[in-house]
């Protein structure tokens, strides 16, 4: 039940995911991204965590700065997820934070878990010169160092944060790619199919429908959500992609996320038009 309530990004990214045999052919993973998307600093997506007729908690995603360090350009980005209190048996309080670079791969990640009596980090440091990945984990306050390791790194890959932000840059284009990702010290991959036709779709924060792209796709490991399997996606269909709605797999079974508040300068949810 803890794993249940925290289904990414992925947003994640993860985001937002299925395997549709209109896409039939398997792209090399792309660096960058292929569209005038851009992220924007401030910007605030807030999300219900459902499981059947139960709301489970919110997760809360932010673009907290844009930074220039030694020429390179990196976007800082956070995400709170919160069980809601009266929840049998689930009290869950976590933190995510991803650096990502202008490919909108990462740079680097932490986590933070927070438990009943202590909290526990952990940070990938992707060092792409030297190929290799920096990995420490731990307890926070008092600070106790339980791992500090490094593996091989061989190419640009995502943690399970980041993803979420390529997936919304890369929305609009017809096409299917596997992308590696580092996740719980191991090397995956997570296949994603985008597609170009529009759908509609209804949330509680608006009295229409809105215009959205869709996207879907599979991984066959257990995410820092608890997030595994098959996942599916709906994106704003404009150059936000703001993540509408989602459904996703965990161990327990299937949860769903819809989009509850929002804060972009300049955007509202496009409407639908037949």
């Amino acid at each position: 039940m803890k794993r249940l309530i925290f289904v990414l990004i992925l947003i994640p990214v993860c985001l937002f995911l299925s395997g549709n045999s209109s896409v039939n052919k398997i792209k090399e993973y792309e660096f960058g991204f292929f569209s005038d998307k851009q992220m924007q600093v401030g910007e605030e997506l807030t999300y219900v965590v459902s499981y059947s007729f139960i709301k489970l908690g919110e997760i809360k995603l932010i673009v907290k700065d844009k930074k220039e360090i030694k020429g390179k350009v990196y976007y800082n980005t956070v995400t709170y997820i919160n069980s809601y209190s009266g929840i049998p048996f689930v009290s869950l309080h976590q933190i995510y934070e991803s650096k990502i670079n202008k490919n909108y791969t990462s740079d680097s990640f932490r986590g933070i878990v927070k438990h009943d009596e202590y909290s526990t980090f952990t940070e990938y440091t992707f060092d792409y010169k030297n190929s290799k990945t920096k990995i420490k984990k731990g307890k926070v306050n008092p600070y106790q160092l339980w791992t500090d390791s490094t593996a091989d790194l061989s190419n640009q890959t995502q943690d399970g944060l980041s993803i979420f932000y390529y997936a919304r840059m890369n929305l609009g284009t017809q096409k299917s790619v596997n992308v590696p990702c580092f996740v719980n010290e191991k090397y995956e991959t997570t296949k994603i199919n985008f597609y170009t036709y529009v759908q509609k779709v209804e949330i509680d924060a608006v009295d229409y429908d809105i215009s959205c792209l869709r996207l879907d796709g599979r991984m066959d490991f257990i995410s820092i959500y608890g997030l595994t399997g098959y996942f599916e996606g709906w994106f704003s269909n404009d150059e936000a992609s703001i993540p509408i709605g989602a459904k996703m797999q965990v161990f327990l079974g299937n949860v769903k996320l819809e989009l509850k508040q929002w804060k972009r300068v300049g955007w509202t949810p496009p409407k639908y038009k037949n």
